[in-house]
Parts: structure tokens; C-alpha cells; sequence
């Protein structure tokens, strides 16, 4: 159909009166069309489509002659003087301009979007065809042989990806500058995450409304995000995966690997001109779209994160630091499906299924993250996951020291009566450090005894020198088979021959009585139970469910009660005690106790039997017992001092002294400290 110019605009000006107060009923059909698709002009539609008098009112006028010509007139006039003022296209580009900015239309009227702004070549609004043989204003559609302004979001997206491939400075692949934190909060930390070589930045920030955590992602423009969902699309339909490889943790990382080198090269053919920087960002994420949870990797690679949970879709992510607590973070999944889609993904690398009739699902991560599900309507919320990290750089005895959780004292007394195969147990609150706690002090254990140790899921981290074997549980299928339980790996244990047992949580009798079996037929055990004193572990045991004879408490030698003060955010040792025991009951004396008002760990009362234990199992006197408590307190001070705290050369330290301890004292004499590490 023929657009109309200015020149044919002007003839029809001339044309009788009924033909404009018919083009008036047009102009107010049109309005009509533009309120039930929701979009406001503004202003400046009341001057253009001038409805100050309505259809009906026009019909029901019988005005005389001379009244007629008057307000005839006097529109003409007026339509000229507006002509004269603005020209007609440009006000309705601005109409349509500052409508689409003060009124986002949603994401399910595109059309309607393209239709009135005439984003789309040949694409105008049905509505409006039958208008085109009335007046709609002069100039709302384009003179003949003048070109439409507005391109197409795909021509606009080939224009910079070709741009991009020739190398041109001023197009940018991504942005790389981190956006600068509006507003007054403090930023109390800054620092870099690097996933699979993306790269993006970290700020812990506070204000009034609380502690932040934001995490600055580097933009990607839209023609590159095209062109990296064409290249994700080759690399499906070149490779082929196995479920091995998604399931077996060095299978997945030589997958990964092999993914990465393909996109690279990939992403050199399709932009031969790129710098570094950008093509590890941009293979970075494309794998973690293809391999991973997007975006969510970020946080899973952060080692200052314990925690990541999804709310839902219509919440931000929160985490908890292990500096700061819980944090509310700036990232958000878009959509119900992706959480949906995370979860699924996780699933069936475990080979198990999560759906509307299983709306459950408690899995684990190649990286051993533990990670729970749950659908909805289940969460009524919406979609949830809650991710527990595994530690990548677990705390050991010597960070507990340096941040005041317990003294080097103490830390010698567990050395030692981990080093001559006492039994202890470890007690607690929930997220008082029970588990880390048992974790720092198990690089104690000498190197020629097997470990096995027994948990639901992988959260003991041990150093290489140590002789461990690290067995987890499994649920069942949906079929209701194939479940291994803690009691099966426990009595099974036996049967493997181990120096050292450590089990991850007493949580039933039939667990607490094959564990105290272990600890009479002479097994070493360590174990973690649910108990806030000495007094309360006695009681937990000894009555249901549980349900443990008292006289069999004699063969826990030490008891370790951990302590979270929640207001001020710190975790302590509560107590150390020993556990006296007989057929009428049993009772816990305690050796240290931490005091809440000096913030130290203090001595309580004299041992009634540990020490006579050590002596007998050792034949070691107790001028020898104390002796050897002052020389570990010693070698435990100097790794403070020289801050060797992770658990590699803590774990060297260790190994040297039970192979070498003459040379490791004399090395601690001399502060040799490259001789010591081996560095």
C-alpha cells in the first residue's frame, strides 16, 4: 500500500467539511486502538488526535450555516498553526519515544512493541490498515523513498558481530570495567574470582540496611551473546558425552578441559582479532553455561562462601561468609524453569531423578558440594536449592588458634591423645564447628595407620601423607534400591582392618552401639554427636534414641564441647572433659573451660584418669607425658608464628615430625623454615 507525502497531505486539507469531520471519527477510532494496547502518548496525543469532541457529539449537532464555517474555520486554523509549530513526524516519533521509556510494555506484547513503533521492515499494526485510506496526521507514516530509522534487533546484532570479526576498536566484545557501587554503603572488602578463566569482581559492602555482597559481572553485548549461542550450538553437534564423564570427577575435568581447548578454538575462527583478556571471559562463561549452573558457579568457587541459597525466582540469592555471616547478594535467577534446570542437571550427575511426584532431591557436586532441592508447591515460595560448599582450603588447628577458638595448650593435650590412639568425642550445637573442629585435629593421626572414615557426605578434607580411606552413604533409587546407610559402612569398616574410625554423626543406637563395639575390640574412634555441655553429651547418650549403656562411656577418653556465640559471631571450646563412668551412671569432670568474660580458655580441674590412661597404653612417665606436651606446644606456637596454617605444609609438619621429630626441633631451633616445609 502507498504511503502518503506532505504534498498529498495538503491537498486533502482542501478537501469539503464532511470529509474532515470523517477524518475525525477516524482519529478518534485510532485513540481508541492505542488505550487497549496500553500505551500512553503522553501529552501530546491530546493535541494531535484533538478529542475534545467525540464522535457521538458530532453526529447529534445541527449547527446552521454561518456557526458551521466558523468552527470550521477555526479547526483549519488551528491545524495549521500546530503544522506550522512542529513537524507532525517528529512529534509522533516523540510520542512513541517517551511513551516506550515511561511505560515498558511486557515481555509477552512484542508484537504489539514492533508494530507500533515500526521496529520491524513491512510490519505495521493491522489495526491501523483500515486508517490508511483516512487522515492520520500528517506524517505518522513515512514519505516515500525516505528510510525507516529504526533497524531491526537481528540486522542491528549481524552489523556488530561483523564489526567485531573485522577487528574495529570502537566495538566492544564486553565490557570490562566493573560498574562503580551507587549509593553511601562502605565497601569493606574488594576482591577477584577466577572460574575456568572468567574473571569478575567481589564487594562486600555495608550501609544502613545491613552487609552486602555484589558480585560485577562484565556485560556482554548483544551480538556477542548471539555469537556465543551459535558457538555453544557447533559444540554440541560435534561432541558427544558419556554419563561416566559427568559423573566421575576426573572424567568431568578432563571433559571440561577438552570443552574449553574446542570453544577457544572455535572462538579464534569467529573472531580472529580478539585480545586474551576477552576470550577467557568469554570461553569462561560459555562453559559454565554448557557444564555448569551459569552464573551460580561464581559463588560456588568463592572460598569465602559456606553457603548459597536460592530462594526462588522472585528473591536475590543469599550467602553466608564465613567473615560477615549471611549476606544478601545482587545476583538473581530470571526465571522458575532455571531453578528447575539447575536442579535437573545436578540430578542425573548422580544419576537420580528430581520431579513433581519427587520433589526432593539431596545430591552432591563433582567438587563434593552437598546440595538439597526442593520443588514447588513444596516451597510454596517457589523453586529453592541450598548449596553447601566443600572446603577447598579447610581450617586446621593453627587458624583455630589464630582466631582465638582455642589455645596451643589444649591443641597439644588432643595432639597427644590422638598421637597414642584415644578415643573423642566431639560435641555441639548445630554451626557451632563440630566437623571443622574434628577435621583440624585429625592431621595428628601418625601416617602408618589406616583411616576410615564414614559420612553421609564429603566434608573431612585430610592431608596427602595420610593412609585414609573416605566412604560415604548413598540413598536409595526411586525404586527403593541400592541404599548403602552409615550402619552398613560402619560395620563394614570393621572388616577393613582400620587403626582409626572416624564417623561423621551419632545419630541412631544401632550406629552408637556398633561405634562403642569398635571402641572396646580396640579401634580408635572419633565421632561428632548433637550435645551443648559435657553434662548434656552424657545424657544424650545414655538415654533414647541412643540409648547406650553407661558403663560403656569409660572408653571415651576426651570429650570436646564446641560453643557458638551467635551475637557476638565467634565459635569457641566450650569445655574439655573426661567421662567417668560406672553401672549406676556415669558423670563428665572437666579439665578447661572457656571463660565468656576474658574470652580464654582457663583450667577447670585436675584429670582423674586421662593421664593414667596415656601412661598405661604408653608406659611413658608423667614428667614424659609433660614433656611431650611442652615440645608440641612449642612446635604448634612456631607455625603460629610463622603463619604455616594451610593444610598442605601443616600436613608436611606433621609427617616430619613422626618420621624426624629430632630434625624437626632442631629445624624450629634454627628457624629453618624452607628445611621444614621442603621448600
Amino acid at each position: 500500500m502507498k504511503k502518503r507525502g506532505k504534498a498529498e497531505h495538503k491537498e486533502e486539507k482542501k478537501a469539503k467539511p464532511e470529509k474532515r469531520i470523517e477524518d475525525r471519527k477516524l482519529r478518534a477510532e485510532t485513540k481508541k486502538i492505542l488505550q487497549k494496547l496500553t500505551f500512553d502518548f503522553g501529552k501530546a496525543d491530546k493535541e494531535f488526535f484533538q478529542d475534545k469532541t467525540t464522535v457521538k457529539e458530532e453526529e447529534e449537532k445541527t449547527p446552521t450555516p454561518e456557526l458551521k464555517n466558523e468552527t470550521e474555520s477555526k479547526a483549519e486554523e488551528g491545524m495549521q498553526e500546530q503544522a506550522a509549530q512542529i513537524e507532525p513526524k517528529d512529534l509522533e516519533r516523540k510520542q512513541i519515544n517517551e511513551g516506550y521509556s515511561k511505560f515498558p510494555i511486557k515481555k509477552e506484547e512484542p508484537e504489539l512493541i514492533n508494530r507500533i513503533v515500526g521496529k520491524t521492515e513491512g510490519e505495521k499494526a493491522e489495526k491501523f490498515e483500515e486508517l490508511e485510506e483516512g487522515e492520520k496526521g500528517e506524517g505518522i507514516f513515512e514519505e516515500e523513498g525516505e528510510e525507516d530509522n529504526f533497524e531491526t534487533e537481528r540486522a542491528e546484532i549481524e552489523r556488530k558481530l561483523e564489526a567485531v570479526k573485522k577487528g574495529e576498536k570502537e566495538t566492544k566484545v564486553i565490557e570490562l570495567r566493573h560498574p562503580a557501587y551507587k549509593g553511601k554503603a562502605k565497601v569493606l572488602e574488594v576482591y577477584e574470582i577466577d572460574v575456568d578463566g572468567a574473571k569478575v569482581k567481589v564487594e562486600i559492602t555495608k550501609d544502613q540496611m545491613g552487609t552486602n555482597y555484589n558480585l560485577h559481572i562484565p556485560r556482554v553485548s548483544p551480538a556477542t551473546a548471539a555469537l556465543l549461542e551459535e558457538i555453544r550450538n557447533e559444540l554440541i553437534s560435534a561432541t558427544t558425552i558419556s554419563m561416566k564423564e559427568l559423573v566421575d570427577p576426573d572424567s568431568f575435568s578432563f571433559l571440561k578441559k577438552r570443552f574449553i581447548e574446542d570453544a577457544r578454538k572455535v572462538l579464534k575462527e569467529k573472531l580472529p582479532n580478539l585480545e586474551r583478556v576477552p576470550e577467557n571471559f568469554l570461553v569462561g562463561i560459555l562453559i559454565q553455561e554448557m557444564l555448569g549452573l551459569g552464573k551460580i558457579e561464581f559463588l560456588i568457587e568463592d572460598p569465602n562462601l559456606e553457603e548459597i541459597v536460592i530462594p526462588s525466582a522472585k528473591e536475590y540469592i543469599r550467602v553466608y561468609s564465613k567473615k560477615y555471616g549471611w549476606l544478601l547478594t545482587n545476583v538473581k535467577v530470571e526465571r522458575e524453569e532455571e531453578i528447575v534446570n539447575y536442579s535437573n542437571i545436578i540430578a542425573r550427575r548422580v544419576g537420580r531423578q528430581i520431579t513433581v511426584l519427587n520433589p526432593l532431591l539431596d545430591a552432591h557436586l563433582v567438587t563434593g558440594d552437598r546440595i538439597n532441592a526442593v520443588l514447588y508447591p513444596i516451597d510454596t515460595k517457589g523453586n529453592t536449592i541450598t548449596v553447601r560448599k566443600f572446603a577447598r582450603d579447610p581450617f586446621t588447628i593453627i587458624d583455630f588458634i589464630n582466631n582465638n577458638t582455642c589455645n596451643p595448650e589444649i591443641s597439644a593435650l588432643l595432639w597427644l591423645a590422638i598421637e597414642f590412639e584415644m578415643n573423642i568425642l566431639i560435641s555441639g550445637g548445630t554451626g557451632s564447628g563440630k566437623t571443622s573442629f574434628l577435621n583440624a585435629c585429625l592431621p595428628f593421626i601418625p601416617p602408618n595407620h589406616r583411616i576410615i572414615s564414614i559420612e553421609d557426605t564429603r566434608e573431612l578434607v585430610l592431608p596427602e601423607f595420610l593412609y585414609w580411606t573416605p566412604l560415604v552413604t548413598r540413598t536409595a533409587n526411586p525404586e527403593g534400591k541400592g541404599e548403602v546407610s552409615m550402619l552398613d559402612l560402619l560395620i563394614n569398616s570393621l572388616r577393613m582392618r582400620p587403626d582409626r574410625i572416624v564417623l561423621g554423626e551419632m545419630r541412631r543406637q544401632q550406629e552408637a552401639m556398633v561405634l562403642f563395639e569398635a571402641m572396646h575390640t580396640g579401634h580408635s574412634v572419633y565421632a561428632t554427636v548433637h550435645a551443648d555441655t559435657a553434662a548434656e553429651t552424657i545424657s544424650r547418650l545414655v538415654n533414647p534414641p541412643l540409648n547406650v549403656p553407661p558403663n560403656l562411656l569409660r572408653a571415651v577418653n576426651l570429650n570436646v564441647v564446641m560453643f557458638r556465640d551467635r551475637r557476638r559471631g565467634i565459635r569457641r571450646v566450650l569445655q574439655i572433659a573426661e567421662l567417668e563412668a560406672s553401672k549406676g551412671g556415669a558423670q563428665a569432670n572437666i579439665l578447661y573451660r572457656w571463660s565468656p568474660e576474658l574470652d580464654k580458655i582457663i583450667k577447670h580441674s585436675e584429670s582423674f584418669r586421662f593421664f593414667e590412661d596415656v601412661s598405661r597404653h604408653t608406659g611413658m612417665s608423667q614428667a614424659e607425658i609433660k614433656k611431650d606436651i611442652e615440645e608440641k606446644i612449642k612446635i604448634l606456637s612456631w607455625l603460629v608464628a610463622h603463619s604455616v596454617r594451610d593444610m598442605e605444609s601443616f600436613g608436611n609438619v606433621m609427617n616430619l615430625y613422626y618420621k624426624n621429630k629430632e630434625f624437626l626441633l632442631r629445624a624450629i631451633n634454627r628457624g629453618n623454615k624452607s628445611a621444614i616445609l621442603g621448600k
